[in-house]
């Protein structure tokens, strides 16, 4: 069955990417709009409430993605090693300060990219704009003014992994690495350890288990990342014009990559998984904020408001290039391969939101 989907898939990968991805970040703008669901109110809540509930649903989103994709794997759906996470290029220099800059960002920008696309389409026009800020900086930083800078200012701390015999970058390779066990075995360890680790604290709390739209928005975001990785890896075809690469939600690059879309328009063969799950993001916030009857256009309170929003939404762009993802291109769907650089991007984060949380205080 699974194969005559992929033969479906692959013989029309514009259609289904196309209306597979709008739904996918259609329903992903519409549960964060409908649970409230934050990263950057999680790390708010627990500094200065001490209430983690937004915390868990966070990592119940991860845990939800990691057994995702441990089934998908099982059923030959997609192999995660075929990402971009597991590269042997491990850019650890560039989890560590890109996943910093990228937490002050957000709280800077009251908020991460995902946040701000559904703010976006439930009319905010302070989010629409700051969206256009991250896709310049953030393209900017990819390969434009920005670009040279990266590449070697960052190589100083990217390892090939290949060099030490390593054939990716996963938490179990690099435990075979140290201690010479068997990479399979390693990675199912890992993987269980990891599992009961995160489930342990997530579901410690009755507060959270009692909290339904805590638990819709960690199982609903982390499903979802787990159809995405469905519908890119049932698309993958090595002899295909333009091939589609193994891919979830991430919504720093596709930032940039929907405005060039939209400005390049005809230059593109198809919109990207990226880009229509942009576009579904917008709409879902769009249809989140009307259901609740909520859509109006909302502005900066001031100049200094402005400004300090668009400097967050600059230090959030370069961040989430040199992480390599956001809250949830590294948070939820990098953590769902075990990457080793997904996990420090998701900690350097916290870090930085708990970091800017401080230097907001001070402002005040």
């Amino acid at each position: 069955m699974l194969d005559v989907w992929r033969d479906i898939i692959i013989e029309n990968p514009a259609f289904y990417i196309g209306w597979g991805g709008l739904l996918i970040g259609t329903l992903f703008g519409m549960i964060v709009y409908y649970t409230n669901f934050c990263t950057m109110g999680s790390i708010s809540d627990f500094m200065n409430f001490g209430d983690f509930r937004r915390f868990r649903s966070w990592l119940l989103a991860g845990l939800t993605a990691i057994i995702g994709v441990l089934v998908l794997q099982q059923l030959g759906v997609m192999d995660p090693h075929n990402s971009m996470y597991l590269s042997t290029n491990f850019g650890w220099l560039g989890n560590v300060v890109g996943g910093l800059m990228f937490g002050v960002g957000m709280v800077l920008a009251g908020g991460c990219v995902s946040r701000n696309l559904v703010r976006a389409g439930g009319g905010d026009l302070r989010a629409l704009l700051l969206l256009f800020v991250i896709g310049v900086f953030g393209f900017m930083t990819i390969g434009g003014l920005l670009g040279p800078l990266r590449v070697s200012w960052f190589a100083i701390g990217t390892v090939n992994l290949a060099d030490s015999g390593m054939d990716s970058q996963s938490i179990g390779a690099f435990l075979a690495n140290f201690t010479g066990m068997d990479v399979a075995r390693a990675e199912s360890i890992t993987l269980w350890v990891i599992v009961a680790v995160m489930a342990g604290f997530i579901f410690s709390s009755k507060q959270f288990v009692k909290s339904p739209e805590m638990l819709i928005a960690g199982f609903g975001i982390g499903i979802l990342v787990v159809a995405g990785w469905a519908l890119t890896g049932m698309a993958q075809d090595d002899f295909a014009d333009v091939p589609v690469a193994l891919t979830s939600l991430t919504y720093v690059r596709p930032a940039g990559e929907t405005i060039d879309y939209m400005m390049r328009f005809t230059a593109f063969e198809y919109a990207s998984f990226g880009v229509v799950t942009t576009f579904g993001a917008l709409l879902g916030g769009f249809i989140g904020a009307a259901l609740k009857r909520d859509l109006r256009f909302k502005t900066f309170a001031n100049n200094a408001d402005t400004v300090r929003n668009i400097i967050g939404a600059a230090i959030m762009g370069i961040g989430g290039v040199l992480a390599l993802g956001c809250t949830l291109g590294q948070a939820v769907t990098g953590v769902s391969t075990l990457a080793l650089g997904s996990f420090i991007t998701f900690a350097f984060i916290v870090i930085g939101g708990m970091i800017g949380m401080k230097m907001m205080e001070r402002l005040a």
